[in-house]
């Protein structure tokens, strides 16, 4: 490789590592669960003969659909980078990031993520339907302008954030069906649960990071016992949310066993939190059974329906 082209390909990396690829990658995962169990649930005559129509989207719409929500995630990554970059010199682990680390300047991330989130919407609104642009552009400036700034000033910044953290999958229910039915409001409501217990998790095993970068988060401000507490309320309401898509005709008996075998792990490994000797070795457990939970769920959920 010639020395002249590696800055380039340097440059281009850290613009990637913007866009939070870990991030986009579950939140694309979600959207797509969302697409495939709307047209199922088109498909099975539950919501009316002529949606059964409605089933057969076009190629086109649905690579645009993917597409736009890739760069409406990337741009509002990026855009929360750039907003947050004096205080993630202060984390462990966001420290070595391009701009905290000086290997980008500011301005060149801030008309980046402006540039992708700016040819998003146009994708989603033209490209697919209104409510899909929308909901969009409803999570991007949430999540920019709401959320990002909240996460120094108070600890309801977390289920603020939750809202457009939930939108994917109802994006893709939506980029099916061009509407908000109970089975995508559903999808919506299982990733904001999921949210809150998920990151209570990495709020407690760096409780220390928040502290240096002055983020109110519950384990700093409220401390361990209520934060444990708030996981426990939430994951209950979790798995209340998970089976609930079975009298809506989404997913059948072997979703519903799957939905409260790992609902009642989850919950169960939540709870243990309670418990005094608990520490941080546990929310660690906590944070990657997250991970686990979401992903089995959403596929037994897309066999199901």
């Amino acid at each position: 490789m010639p020395a002249s082209a590696r800055p380039l390909l340097r440059v281009a990396a850290d613009l990637v590592s913007l866009t939070k690829p870990r991030v986009t990658r579950m939140v694309v995962a979600t959207m797509l669960g969302g697409m495939w169990v709307a047209s199922r649930y088109l498909r099975s005559g539950l919501a009316g003969e002529a949606a059964v129509e409605r089933a057969a989207v076009p190629a086109t719409q649905l690579v645009l659909a993917l597409l736009g929500t890739v760069l409406v995630v990337s741009g509002a990554n990026a855009l929360n980078m750039y907003i947050e970059r004096d205080t993630d010199r202060l984390m462990a682990r966001t420290k070595t990031r391009p701009l905290p680390a000086g290997r980008l300047a500011p301005e060149v991330a801030l008309w980046f993520g402006v540039a992708i989130s700016a040819a998003s919407l146009p994708l989603l609104f033209l490209g697919v339907n209104a409510t899909t642009g929308a909901l969009a552009a409803l999570a991007l400036l949430s999540y920019v302008l709401v959320y990002t700034p909240l996460k120094r000033r108070t600890t309801l910044a977390l289920p603020i954030g939750a809202i457009p953290g939930a939108i994917p999958p109802l994006l893709g229910w939506t980029s099916i069906t061009g509407r908000i039915d109970a089975p995508g409001f559903l999808l919506f409501a299982v990733l904001f649960l999921w949210q809150i217990p998920h990151f209570l998790a990495i709020a407690t095993f760096r409780r220390d990071d928040y502290r240096r970068a002055g983020h109110k988060v519950l384990t700093v401000e409220k401390g361990d016992r209520t934060t444990r507490i708030h996981i426990v309320g939430y994951l209950a309401l979790l798995v209340l949310a998970s089976v609930l898509f079975v009298p809506f005709g989404v997913g059948g008996p072997v979703y519903l066993g799957a939905a409260i075998v790992l609902g009642g792990g989850f919950f169960g490994l939540g709870a243990a939190g309670l418990r005094p000797s608990a520490g941080d070795r546990w929310a660690r457990k906590l944070f990657f059974a997250s991970m686990v939970y979401l992903v089995l769920l959403f596929a037994a959920l897309m066999i199901g329906a």
